[in-house]
């Protein structure tokens, strides 16, 4: 992280941003006007020649660097935009004027104009954090704009966190379907993910991994290319733009990287590049993000930050509570709910793990029931298994203060299947084949037995 690097119109000027408070990441410059004393404001320092580029460029700038101009007076402001402009032509500023609008100011990709003199110091912070979010996405938008296709990868089976993002990123870059379709290769099966889709009105094309080559440009939102095997197809290598909220990865490289693992849903970063740029939200738009940080966090109620509290709220106004209760109540299948039936009649808790074999099922039933089978008492640990097609597929749940799932499920698949996630929920995807190359069986016992020896192993690893 760069520095903020603020100039001051006057010792008026730099006096209440001194009682405001400052930040140690800022280097506090003013400029003195012609009618007042040069005594120094405290912890402020003269910017040495004026207002001018070799002034600026004796601080030493650096391509992370911020700025923030605070003033009134518009000629003074304009020239103090486009000095810097000299020294580097994308520098994000921010200007903080009472009297100033962005109509009175030279047009700047990355800049942004706010009122200050009310603001107190969070206030502040937030208008820096929108900053860097518009330069984020000014730089997105540069390095796809001529792009004729661009591609935006969810996972296979996407979830509504990732959904919701690729979505709004699709309006932030301001492209159709067509140009920017939402792809994954693999459909999208849980009911509530569906009914989000059939609600907003997304489509998210299915495409085999040769296919991703026809697109100019690729974005991988919610996800990153380890969670496509051990050996992705090149292009997921070198996507142009991660976007991600889980652990990031090695093995691959990218443009731009966005990965900020103290948020609980990468919605809430959609969210806030649509603020820091004033996009239109609509009703449509606000409710499939709330839905994918609600999703993600579990009702707000894990690994959820601060950021992704403000997020849901400022959704919270825009959002339709009509469209949010489609998407929350699917229909739930016959079939899914006898097979639960069945794995619980022979559920049982050993040494905190309780799992729950279901034999042949829709994949979408699978989570619900880890989610469910979490609530047996002694359980730190839930693993609901299933049949999908040619595929052991299981979902991972724990209480959160154990060891991350994500790492353990990567463990339990390792050299079998794939499979990660976050820290109290993962997936996983064992072909039968391979299981029964290992294992032998595949009966429900069998499933039972392996999957727990490899648990215990997986969860204890760093016990050892």
């Amino acid at each position: 992280m760069g520095r903020r690097i603020i100039i001051c119109d006057g010792a008026e000027s730099a006096r209440l941003w001194s009682r405001i408070g400052t930040d140690e990441l800022e280097e506090l410059t003013w400029v003195p006007r012609d009618d007042e004393a040069r005594a120094r404001p405290s912890g402020f320092r003269i910017l040495q020649g004026g207002l001018n580029e070799e002034a600026i460029s004796k601080l030493d700038p650096s391509a992370d660097d911020e700025y923030a101009l605070v003033s009134d007076d518009g000629p003074w402001t304009r020239l103090a935009v486009r000095e810097i402009r000299k020294v580097d032509e994308g520098a994000a500023i921010l200007v903080l004027s009472d009297s100033l609008t962005e109509d009175d100011l030279p047009e700047h990709p990355s800049l942004r104009c706010t009122g200050w003199r009310t603001l107190i110091r969070d206030d502040i912070n937030e208008e820096f954090d929108h900053l860097s979010n518009l330069q984020r996405v000014v730089t997105i938008r540069e390095l796809l704009g001529d792009r004729e296709k661009v591609g935006i990868l969810l996972q296979p089976d996407p979830d509504p966190d990732g959904i919701a993002s690729a979505y709004a990123l699709r309006n932030l870059l301001g492209r159709k379907r067509t140009t920017a379709p939402l792809i994954s290769f693999g459909e999208v099966r849980r009911p509530e993910n569906q009914a989000l889709c059939d609600a907003i009105g997304i489509e998210v094309r299915v495409i085999a991994p040769e296919e991703i080559n026809e697109f100019g440009g690729l974005v991988l939102v919610d996800v990153q290319p380890n969670v496509f095997g051990d050996d992705p197809p090149e292009r997921l290598k070198q996507p142009d733009v991660v976007i991600d909220h889980h652990p990031e990865r090695p093995g691959y490289s990218s443009t731009v990287r966005d990965i900020r693992t103290g948020y609980g849903a990468t919605a809430s970063i959609l969210t806030e590049y649509l603020r820091a740029t004033h996009t239109e939200i609509n009703a449509k738009l606000a409710t499939a993000l709330l839905y994918g940080i609600k999703s993600d966090t579990q009702y707000l109620g894990r690994q959820t930050s601060n950021k992704d509290m403000l997020s849901f709220t400022y959704l919270h106004s825009s959002h339709s509570p009509a469209l949010l209760r489609r998407i929350e109540r699917p229909a739930l299948p016959i079939g899914g709910l006898q097979a639960l039936g069945r794995a619980l009649a022979k559920a049982e808790v050993r040494d905190g793990i309780n799992i729950l074999v279901l034999g042949r099922v829709r994949e979408d039933v699978i989570p619900q029931v880890a989610d469910m089978a979490l609530q047996a008492e002694g359980a730190e640990w839930s693993i609901a298994v299933g049949t999908v097609d040619r595929n052991l597929v299981f979902s991972v749940r724990n209480v959160g203060y154990v060891r991350a799932a994500g790492d353990v499920v990567r463990a339990v698949v390792e050299g079998l299947g794939v499979g990660g996630g976050h820290r109290s929920m993962a997936k996983g995807i064992i072909p039968l084949k391979a299981f029964r190359e290992v294992y032998g069986r595949a009966n429900r016992v069998q499933i039972k037995s392996a999957l727990y020896d490899a648990f215990v192993r997986a969860i204890n690893e760093d016990a050892k």
